[in-house]
């Protein structure tokens, strides 16, 4: 008996020393993942994880990255890799990125010693690399739609509380809260324009005709999108024939991708002279906030563009320059708004055939 007890007691002991080194966590598909409570490197993988990362100040604890994050030293559309570009270059690499698909190097990601991966792979490709380096894989995908929807809230919590970060991701998700409440208020007298967003990036890019229903820039002030469709949400390629019956009143167009509309521009100059926005002059930028998940920044900026060109008085007291500065610097530390115009991610009026 004294033997049995010495056993059950060591038994006991092991247990309790592994659950204070160890905690179980649920991701965003339901999987159960143990991880370590002490975590100080981490591995993000997939597309937006690590601009979860950056945004809850918790990149110190990379221990690599993926080949597609080291591209924008000079390119703004991507808001995390361009601000952390000269502090996260020199690590290792760890995948080829550039999507949801599974594109780790395993052996790379197991020479890298994360204590704990975050994926925005699909389920499969989160699983699968699970297997492959038997590290513990948390499951952090969020919606490229809407306006930061709910995915993007509860993927911000958890990677919060794995790494430590909780007060922070509840200081960001208060702002987005009242930047939401902010915008409803200022455009409650809803505009009776229509607007149509088009030549909009969406796993690349696309032409005048690329554009969204239930677009989160104009959900947010309440504006008439003519693009939305009851059927469906997010990307779509509109007819252009349509867009002509719809002849919106206002065309925001990705200044990323001009060089599309442009061309097509010179093929269909009728089909645009029948546009009323065109005619008229109202035709405005509006820079992309989806380049590997939803940069949150710009969709942010993006609300308050839109609202000051349907509701100019109730928006009369804002400086677009101003909140971009707020925002950029809350969420990435630094503003670099002027840095945007300068390198084509600007906001302004577009003139078509000039």
């Amino acid at each position: 008996m004294v033997v049995l007890g010495g056993c059950t007691e060591e038994k006991d002991t092991a247990q309790t020393q592994q659950a204070e080194t160890v905690r179980t966590v649920t991701d965003c598909y339901g999987r159960t993942v143990q991880i370590s409570q002490q975590i100080k490197r981490v591995l993000c993988v997939g597309t937006g994880a690590l601009r979860i990362l950056a945004y809850l100040q918790a990149e110190d604890l990379l221990a690599g990255i993926e080949d597609s994050d080291t591209q924008y030293a000079k390119d703004p559309k991507r808001d995390y890799a361009y601000v952390l570009h000269d502090k996260i270059k020199d690590l290792p690499r760890i995948g080829k990125g550039g999507g949801s698909a599974y594109t780790a190097y395993p052996e790379a990601v197991l020479q890298a010693k994360p204590d704990v991966i975050f994926s925005c792979y699909t389920r499969e490709g989160t699983e699968q690399l699970a297997r492959d380096t038997r590290i513990p894989v948390v499951g952090v995908r969020y919606k490229s739609i809407g306006f930061a929807d709910a995915s993007f809230y509860a993927s911000l919590r958890l990677m919060a509380s794995v790494v430590g970060k909780e007060q922070r991701a509840e200081t960001l998700l208060a702002y987005i809260d009242g930047c939401k409440a902010d915008l409803a208020a200022r455009a409650r007298n809803k505009s009776e324009q229509t607007v149509y967003v088009g030549a909009v990036s969406y796993n690349g890019s696309h032409g005048f005709s690329g554009t969204y229903s239930q677009f989160g820039p104009f959900t947010a002030v309440f504006a008439r999108n003519a693009a939305d469709d009851k059927n469906r949400e997010g990307f779509y390629e509109a007819d252009l024939e349509q867009v002509l019956v719809w002849n919106p009143d206002i065309i925001f167009l990705d200044p990323s991708n001009m060089h599309i509309v442009r061309k097509e521009y010179a093929v269909r100059p009728a089909f645009f002279a029948k546009l009323g926005a065109v005619r008229a002059g109202r035709v405005f930028t509006m820079p992309s906030f989806n380049n590997y998940s939803t940069n949150i920044t710009y969709c942010l900026i993006n609300g308050y563009w839109t609202g000051s060109l349907l509701c100019p008085e109730a928006f009369a007291d804002m400086r677009l320059e101003d909140k971009a500065d707020e925002i950029l610097r809350l969420f990435l530390g630094r503003s670099y708004f002027s840095e945007m115009e300068k390198l084509g991610l600007y906001y302004g009026k577009i003139r078509l055939g000039g």
